[in-house]
């Protein structure tokens, strides 16, 4: 018995959210399509009939997980007001947000090895960074009239470099002093 389009188009998604979040959570190699295939309830056979090569499930997966990351970096808040850049830098170099890559920041989690991506995932995390500094230079604007560009990478490049060594060191007080004091220097830079 065969399965309907929206069968296939429901576990198509499902598995390309799963390799979102391991993505984000263990690396592109830090999980196999069979433990994937696996997790989504799947057999590792069927693979191909969602995928022509893992390749593309990377590329799919980065796509979605960057999207996830549109969501967090947008200007405005969920009441559609707009967003402060104080409490935008508090809340993404929070510990909750260091401590779920899986749901976090895909621009952070994805930054070492975005490099060696294939030319589509890349070409969308390009995309989205430059997506995520519009909008930060837009919150630093709303702060500072007078803020260029640079002010906006410079914030954006430590907001995800925070992130990133929070993570990567084994010492947890040594990972809270990054993002405290990154956090605290960032705002101070809007503070007039």
């Amino acid at each position: 018995m065969g399965h309907s389009r929206d069968d296939k188009a429901a576990s198509h998604d499902r598995i390309v959210r799963i390799a979102a979040a391991r993505f984000r959570e263990s690396g592109v190699d830090g999980i196999g399509v069979a433990e994937l295939m696996q997790e989504a309830g799947l057999t590792h056979g069927g693979f191909y009939r969602h995928f022509a090569s893992r390749d593309d499930l990377v590329a799919e997966a980065v796509e979605m997980a960057l999207g996830h990351s549109r969501v967090q970096t947008t200007t405005t808040g969920p009441d559609g007001a707009p967003r402060d850049y104080a409490e935008f830098v508090a809340a993404y170099l929070d510990p909750a947000h260091r401590d779920d890559p899986a749901n976090g920041c895909a621009v952070a989690a994805l930054a070492g090895e975005a490099g060696r991506l294939d030319e589509r995932p890349r070409a969308a995390f390009t995309r989205q960074f430059k997506t995520n500094l519009d909008n930060v230079a837009a919150m630093q604007r709303a702060k500072v009239p007078d803020a260029g560009r640079a002010d906006a990478l410079l914030a954006a490049s430590a907001l995800v470099g925070a992130v990133a060594l929070s993570r990567a060191v084994s010492d947890p007080a040594l990972s809270d002093e990054i993002l405290a004091a990154v956090r605290a220097r960032l705002v101070a830079l809007t503070e007039v």
